[in-house]
């Protein structure tokens, strides 16, 4: 018989994921260690797009990470937070290995956030240990979900900050969100006017927002050579991309769909400005510079989703939660 098919809601999610910011990490790193291993399979991501809506899309992430298969269907329509609802919504779907039935229907915009915030943390760390300092100055530049999951897990992952700066180009997000941080922080937070100056006040700076092109094109803003989060992927122009050291989680997917790395790589004709991807870095391999800004661009990975996804669902049927759907597959005699 097919394994039973268990649909677990974005609450279930949510109360797994809640205050375990620092083992998710270590689900993410150990994904990424596998995959640098190649002891996964993640093909290209496949992107769903709208002449009627350019900047809106869906994102297809299939990916297969040991015992379990998997895709997630990830939506990124930004109009969305105009009309009170979220920006982003996603289910991942979760497939037995050995029949290829699927198993599960998780809610995957929690799952996507997450693991997104604990690939951010986990190369912070990386990044920051290899450099011998950890950054006391942080500014976000975008004020959504992301960039709050992003905060919840640096702090989880250790890091503490003196002073946290924010930008938003909605004053309105950017009030809410220092709201979460007064909640949360004890460091001054100054909300400011422009990028630019966010920027130079900030040791560590975390882009989070939905940027279709390079907004952020002056290398000198970046002249006190800060460690830069990249996670939005788009925000910065080649000129900024070529005078920094550049990292990504994988180079391969990350040269795709216009990213900054992307539109670099279009220019030069190479990659040589990539000193490396997550593989390198966890293992050691890659020199951290002190006098040029480091800038990590994550493109994001199938298999995190499926590493992060696989372990709400194991959690959540372990103390049996989540709804079986009785008799979702049918006809499962051949004649009959």
């Amino acid at each position: 018989m097919p394994p039973p098919f268990t649909v677990i809601s974005g609450a279930q999610v949510r109360e797994v994921l809640q205050g375990q910011e620092k083992q998710v990490t270590e689900v993410v790193e150990a994904a990424y260690r596998l995959h640098g291993e190649g002891r996964t399979v993640n093909p290209d991501s496949y992107f769903l797009r709208f002449p009627d809506l350019p900047s809106s899309r869906i994102i297809a992430l299939p990916a297969s990470l040991g015992s379990v298969h998997g895709l997630k269907w990830i939506s990124s329509f930004p109009e969305n937070v105009a009309g009170g609802i979220p920006r982003a919504s996603a289910v991942l779907i979760l497939n037995d290995a050995e029949t290829g039935f699927p198993f599960a229907c998780v809610e995957a915009s929690i799952i996507s956030a997450a693991r997104t915030a604990a690939s951010a943390a986990l190369a912070a760390v990386q990044l920051s240990t290899r450099r011998g300092v950890r950054p006391s100055r942080v500014g976000f530049v975008g004020t959504g979900l992301i960039a709050r999951y992003v905060h919840t897990y640096l702090a989880a992952n250790g890091f503490t900050f003196d002073e946290l700066g924010v930008f938003d180009l909605a004053p309105a997000h950017a009030e809410g969100f220092t709201g979460y941080l007064a909640r949360t922080e004890a460091g001054r937070i100054t909300v400011h006017d422009n990028a630019e100056d966010l920027i130079r006040s900030s040791d560590l700076v975390v882009f989070a927002t939905v940027a279709g092109e390079p907004h952020v094109h002056d290398p000198a803003w970046f002249s006190h050579n800060p460690l830069v989060l990249h996670v939005s992927l788009r925000d910065l122009s080649t000129d900024v991309i070529l005078a920094s050291c550049n990292v990504t989680d994988d180079v391969e997917h990350c040269m795709k769909a216009n990213t900054s790395l992307h539109l670099t790589e279009q220019l030069t004709g190479g990659r040589d400005f990539v000193a490396g991807d997550m593989r390198a870095l966890l293992a050691g391999e890659i020199d951290v510079p002190s006098d040029r800004p480091v800038v990590f661009s994550p493109f994001g990975l199938g298999v995190l989703d499926l590493a992060v996804g696989a372990h709400v669902h194991e959690q959540v049927t372990r103390d049996g939660g989540g709804q079986v759907v009785e008799g979702f597959f049918d006809e499962l005699k051949r004649y009959g």
